[in-house]
């Protein structure tokens, strides 16, 4: 009976300390842009403006008009081309997005502004912004779920895309 309480005790508490671990957090941040795969000249480079989100808001850039700006290379039919959205605030920092166009198909979708003040906005938005990515590319519009525990991220992200949409005149 003694090495039963034992063994019961041991095995709890190796669960628990299983559930207690974390993932190292920065092989997620990774996965944001990855998303602009299909695009060559804004893979590299929208990789990085999200971990300078605040800067990009001191800088001026959600209050530039979002116009189609044409890539550099024509990878792809004159007609691709990108809009930013307008930048969303939400209760913990603003959210925006560029939406890369070929014709009227959404291509990609890069977060160029979003909350990541402290480890747990950059946890949460490494997991979320990947998700809200591929479901508005498959759904090719705005009309997306949100991501349970980023709701206030996605709402941001939703707006923000609906923006940039609009602006397209899709």
């Amino acid at each position: 009976m003694r090495r039963a309480v034992i063994t019961s005790t041991a095995t709890a508490a190796g669960v628990v300390l299983l559930l207690s671990l974390k993932p190292h957090g920065s092989a997620p941040a990774a996965a944001i842009g990855s998303q602009g795969d299909t695009e060559p000249t804004a893979g590299p480079t929208a990789a990085g403006a999200p971990s300078a989100g605040p800067s990009a808001a001191a800088s001026g850039a959600p209050n530039s008009p979002a116009g189609s700006t044409g890539t550099a290379a024509p990878s792809s039919p004159a007609a691709s081309r990108s809009v930013t959205g307008g930048a969303v605030d939400t209760r913990y920092g603003p959210v925006q997005v560029k939406v890369t166009l070929a014709g009227t198909r959404v291509t990609a979708v890069d977060v160029v502004q979003y909350p990541s003040e402290d480890r747990r906005d950059r946890e949460i938005n490494s997991f979320a912004l990947p998700v809200l990515n591929k479901e508005a590319i498959a759904a090719q519009s705005a009309r997306i779920d949100v991501v349970s525990g980023a709701t206030y991220t996605s709402d941001g992200y939703i707006r923000s895309l609906q923006s940039a949409i609009d602006r397209a005149g899709r």
